[in-house]
């Protein structure tokens, strides 16, 4: 194996032209156009909030409809640990695309002050709620509670910010178009 030195190697780059937040309820379709969307650009990264989470092995609280501070806290440590890998990302060229629920005005400041200084694109997949509750039967994970309520606190709380998409009768392939079409 030849000597090959890391030595005076940049890891940083041109950094990328954007970053990406692509939030919505449980089945919205959030991961699909995350991945999506990331293999779009010559060098993209899909950060799944999901996954962020199920890195704590050991006393992992997911978030629940009734009130759970630890689950909360928790939430907030994902969402940060999203916008740390995202800053990194961006940093060295590739252009992450973070997706996780966010409904809460709260979370998405959360996340912008994290995201503070960067091209931030927030992305707001709302399909019908008809369209979710079919998308969840016929998926392979199944969510313990119904979350059906969190489209009405995200259509509340989020109106007004960044782009919307109704995605209830487009294609995975047109709602990645819609997307970049706006870029």
């Amino acid at each position: 194996m030849p000597d090959t030195s890391f030595q005076g190697q940049a890891v940083d780059t041109e950094p990328a032209p954007y970053v990406f937040l692509v939030v919505g309820i449980p089945g919205s379709g959030k991961s699909s156009v995350s991945a999506g969307l990331a293999r779009r650009f010559p060098l993209g990264a899909h950060i799944e909030g999901d996954h962020l989470q199920d890195l704590i092995v050991s006393g992992n609280r997911l978030p629940k409809p009734e009130e759970d501070l630890e689950a909360d806290r928790q939430l907030l440590l994902r969402a940060r640990n999203a916008a740390v890998l995202a800053r990194s990302f961006h940093a060295a060229g590739v252009v992450p695309v973070i997706d996780d629920v966010v409904v809460r005005r709260a979370h998405l400041e959360f996340y912008r002050e994290h995201l503070k200084g960067l091209p931030l694109r927030l992305i707001v997949l709302a399909p019908s709620i008809d369209v979710v509750s079919r998308r969840l039967t016929a998926r392979d994970k199944v969510l313990a509670d119904d979350w059906s309520f969190l489209d009405e606190a995200m259509r509340s709380e989020l109106d007004g910010e960044g782009e919307w998409f109704d995605s209830s009768a487009m294609s995975l392939d047109e709602t990645i178009d819609a997307i970049t079409a706006e870029s």
